[in-house]
């Protein structure tokens, strides 16, 4: 079970880093023409949610 919150907690690390990273050009890619500016801070702050909650649950399975 572990090991499985911690796999849980890198995959949800990893995609935090990727959507405040690069949220801009994943609006222009998959939503097309609409606010780009509120789209792209939905998107920053959904993986800034998502990062915090892998850095928990790496910090407390980690051996």
């Amino acid at each position: 079970m572990e090991t499985f919150l911690l796999f849980i907690g890198t995959l949800l690390l990893v995609i935090g880093v990727i959507l405040i990273y690069d949220a801009r050009p994943l609006v222009k890619k998959y939503l097309g023409s609409g606010n780009e500016n509120t789209a792209t801070l939905v998107l920053k702050i959904i993986g800034t949610i998502c990062s915090f909650i892998g850095v928990i649950l790496v910090s407390n399975y980690l051996p």
